[in-house]
């Protein structure tokens, strides 16, 4: 019997070096993990990276488009990176990537002085919040706050999420026409957050 088993086991062997299979018997390589966004390669480069909910569309925004953007392509320290549209997956709004370098958004700060900076910034804004927490590894500063709209007479919630890396502070930003699209909205966010972490 044994010596049946060793020549099954030599036949088996021999078939798996031929076909190229390795029969889960160890030695298995891993699949390399996915990119995600902020990766190179990928539709935004960033100091971060994370993965977009689905059918969300994303767009590097360009130095050339902040110019023409004037005072909105600006908060704080801040210029917007990378613009992730919810329209193709059925809402109205953006999830939007800000980095910086200088100021508050200077390597060596904390995420905290980050998103008073940004927050500071923003115009109508009450309700501010603050949170820290752990987000990939990097220590961050989560708020949310509500902005009054003077041109529809309403008042609208806003989230943001700020942390440090070695090339300056980044800010993931979301809003959205109104209260209802930001809540539907919100999952996303949270997906970014939950899956963020410093690329190389």
């Amino acid at each position: 019997m044994r010596k049946v088993s060793q020549i099954v086991l030599g036949a088996v062997a021999a078939m798996s070096v031929l076909s190229g299979c390795s029969f889960g018997w160890g030695g298995d390589e891993k699949k390399a993990a996915e990119p995600k966004l902020g990766d190179k390669g990928t539709a935004c480069v960033l100091p971060v990276h994370f993965t977009p909910a689905t059918s969300w569309k994303a767009t590097a925004i360009t130095q050339a488009t902040v110019d023409r953007m004037g005072p909105l392509g600006h908060q704080g320290p801040l210029t917007p990176a990378c613009e992730l549209n919810a329209k193709p997956a059925g809402h109205i709004g953006f999830l939007t990537v800000w980095s910086g370098t200088k100021g508050a958004a200077a390597p060596g700060g904390t995420s905290r002085a980050l998103m008073n900076a940004f927050v500071a910034a923003e115009n109508f804004k009450r309700n501010v919040t603050f949170r820290e927490l752990k987000a990939g590894g990097l220590h961050a500063t989560e708020v949310s706050y509500r902005v009054t709209d003077l041109s529809a007479g309403e008042v609208r919630p806003e989230r943001a999420l700020g942390v440090m890396t070695k090339h300056g502070g980044v800010v993931i930003h979301l809003g959205g026409l109104n209260a209802e699209e930001h809540k539907a909205m919100l999952p996303a966010f949270e997906l970014a957050k939950k899956t963020l972490g410093p690329t190389s």
